[in-house]
């Protein structure tokens, strides 16, 4: 038996964590903490879930749970990984990783020092592909991979300048993860390693709403260098109406592949022809979201977590190297002192 406490039960953690991990024999999730009592009733009635506690520090002094699973705002992310670490308790932690790299690099550094297991949640936006993607990577099909290019535009402010800031957007909560971006340098950094320097050119676009200033930038371009030696353009945006899907491109010597997010097909071709040609993922590559049993399976088993806190502490570098460049102006070179 596994019993799992909740810090933050909104979003995604009711969409898909908590059937994801009732559905796993032997698994209970036997207490909640939410931000109010009531919230936390509600979710304890619909969840059927034993326990509420009024605060998550309580939560943490139950000796018969298991695991932790902090699904709050990113404000939250370090004090409560770190505490249920220090009580002996496995952590499972929604992204985006937590503030900032200092916070991530003292997560990190607590989770080494630990005999728990530790994990993030991994992105949805390419899970599907992303066995193919990392197989013609390592078989060849690029060649020398040459350049590397992330296109997230949306409009996911909606052009609604009228409307209240939401925890995305207040630094307070979010710290300097910027939409998207931690989610796709995780992914990037997963196909085509890590950067090596970075030159950012971010905006605030809609710098205000209902009174609060916003300083967290809706429009990020950023220009890399890959430890392979590639080129890459980041350019990501929630205030560019019909951007079109989110995609990124890899180009290299011997040919090219398209991901777009979302998608259970890939988009490929090789050096002299005709065009790109959709490649769907053999059945033996398939790979469906499983997190949560993932994360039951590393603590029975020892299996290894998809997403690992050293991963998270090494998109969190990016984002706040890109931070860093937009602020200074300069070049910013990695890794990262802390």
């Amino acid at each position: 038996m596994v019993r799992i406490g909740v810090i933050g039960a909104g979003g995604i953690v009711a969409q898909r964590h908590l059937p994801g991990f009732k559905a796993i024999d032997g698994v209970e999730i036997a207490a909640v903490a939410n931000r109010t009592a009531e919230s936390g009733m509600k979710v304890a009635d619909k969840w059927d879930i034993p326990l509420v506690c009024d605060d998550w520090r309580e939560l943490l002094s139950l000796d018969d749970l298991d695991a932790i699973l902090v699904g709050t705002w990113p404000y939250l992310h370090r004090d409560a990984t770190v505490a249920a670490l220090m009580a002996g308790k496995h952590v499972f932690c929604q992204a985006r990783m937590t503030m900032n790299y200092a916070d991530a690099r003292h997560m990190y550094e607590m989770s080494a020092l630990s005999d728990r297991v530790t994990a993030l949640c991994p992105p949805p936006h390419t899970m599907a592909v992303d066995r193919l993607v990392r197989k013609l990577i390592a078989d060849g099909f690029l060649g020398e991979l040459r350049h590397v290019r992330l296109t997230a535009l949306t409009n996911g402010a909606g052009g609604d300048v009228e409307r209240a800031a939401t925890w995305r957007e207040i630094a307070a909560y979010s710290g300097q993860n910027a939409m998207t971006l931690g989610i796709w340098a995780e992914i990037l950094h997963g196909w085509v390693g890590y950067c090596r320097e970075v030159w950012a050119n971010n905006r605030v676009w809609i710098d205000e709403r209902q009174g609060y200033r916003i300083s967290i930038p809706d429009s990020v371009t950023a220009l890399t260098t890959f430890e392979n030696g590639a080129q890459g353009v980041l350019h990501v945006s929630s205030v560019a109406a019909h951007g079109g899907p989110e995609r990124v491109e890899l180009y290299g010597s011997a040919g090219t592949i398209h991901v777009e997010a979302m998608k259970d097909v890939i988009l490929v071709g090789k050096v002299g022809e005709a065009g790109l040609r959709e490649m769907s993922v053999p059945a033996e590559l398939a790979n469906p979201w499983a997190v949560e049993r993932n994360f039951i399976d590393a603590v029975r088993e020892g299996v290894p977590v998809l997403t690992s806190f050293h991963d998270g502490l090494k998109y969190m570098e990016l984002v706040e190297a890109i931070h860093r460049a937009q602020s200074t102006g300069a070049l910013v070179r990695l890794p990262l002192a802390v």
